[in-house]
């Protein structure tokens, strides 16, 4: 990899450089990144007191992703999720008549692209500026038959940070057979510093309604109406305050049309920053980190279940089995985009 941008961390198994990439504004944020699973290793955002407040959960060095204690209860802390995120039947489906079996990584169903999906691999380095804001491109190609999909898939993520504490990561993708693609970035965030846990943040999603889910937690293709039920967060609500015990959120919400694109917010009153989540997606995967290990994190913290809260865009999960859900068939010739950003407010 040629780069003169990144530190470099170390060498991969494969071969390959690991570095970390950082970007920061004229606030003071500054947003660590590497091209170890395209990961956010830190979102640090600079404090009235002139501290710093690291709203997202991970590890203070980057090896530390790659442990045997950590990926042996694997909670994907803040990669890029390939190719299809969340949960497929079965770990199989079909395009244009034909089969196709996948890895499974979940009981019987496929998981967030399988045994070794985008949050593994090695992204190759593109690019880095600074204008109009400080900015990176990372690149990955998935390979014809990866973890039983069909077509070589060439994805590329930008990330830019704005001088107005905007995060943003977008998504390009094209394919040479049609294929299933729905990608996208599994932060979790803690406003708190990342100490403790989020069951005091306050959560606001403009989703009326969820996606039912089977035993597996599989989307079934029905949907149920939030209102008067414990996933009714169209106002702020607390996590750790409803009828649903804050460890059991683990949910997709179909999202309300918006022009402004906002489609989730979190608060903290203990720090008083506010995160919102604006997407081009239609679904919200709402988590609550029930199965966090127990381990040594960033900056001394130790996490557990509850530890941080994720809000993944993406579309419909299991939506290439489900026929009137969201489109996830790419084909030869067409291009898949998605943009993501997190607006801090402090």
């Amino acid at each position: 990899m040629t780069n003169t941008a990144g530190k470099y961390c170390f060498t991969h198994r494969t071969g390959e450089d690991i570095f970390l990439f950082s970007l920061r504004n004229s606030a003071g944020t500054e947003i660590t990144i590497t091209n170890y699973g395209a990961i956010i290793s830190s979102f640090k955002i600079q404090m009235d007191d002139g501290t710093n407040n690291d709203i997202v959960l991970g590890f203070d060095n980057i090896e530390d992703y790659l442990a045997d204690d950590y990926l042996n209860k694997y909670p994907f802390f803040g990669a890029a999720i390939g190719r299809y995120a969340n949960r497929i039947k079965n770990a199989a489906f079909e395009i244009d008549g034909k089969k196709y079996p996948l890895t499974s990584n979940s009981r019987n169903n496929q998981l967030h692209g399988g045994h070794e999906g985008f949050d593994k691999k090695v992204w190759q380095w593109v690019a880095q500026g600074e204008t109009p804001h400080h900015w990176l491109e990372l690149k990955y190609t998935s390979p014809d038959g990866e973890e039983g999909y069909p077509g070589k898939l060439a994805v590329t993520i930008r990330f830019e940070l704005t001088n107005d504490n905007e995060l943003s990561y977008a998504y390009t993708a094209s394919c040479d057979k049609a294929t299933a693609v729905n990608l996208t970035h599994h932060g979790y965030f803690n406003l708190n510093r990342g100490s403790g846990t989020i069951e005091d943040h306050e959560v606001k999603i403009y989703a009326s309604s969820v996606l039912e889910q089977d035993e597996g937690l599989v989307a079934t293709g029905q949907l149920t109406p939030v209102k008067n039920t414990g996933y009714d967060f169209t106002e702020f609500t607390a996590v750790g305050n409803g009828s649903i015990p804050a460890e059991d959120f683990d949910k997709s919400f179909v999202l309300d049309p918006r022009k402004d694109c906002l489609v989730a917010e979190a608060r903290s009153l203990r720090s008083g920053l506010r995160l919102q989540v604006y997407s081009t997606e239609p679904v919200v995967h709402f988590y609550t980190g029930k199965w966090i290990p127990v381990i040594k994190g960033k900056n001394g913290n130790t996490y557990g279940p509850l530890s941080g809260l994720c809000l993944e865009t993406q579309k419909h999960p299991n939506a290439v089995n489900i026929p009137g859900f969201a489109n996830t068939v790419l084909r030869s010739g067409e291009t898949y985009s998605h943009k993501t950003t997190y607006k801090i407010i402090i």
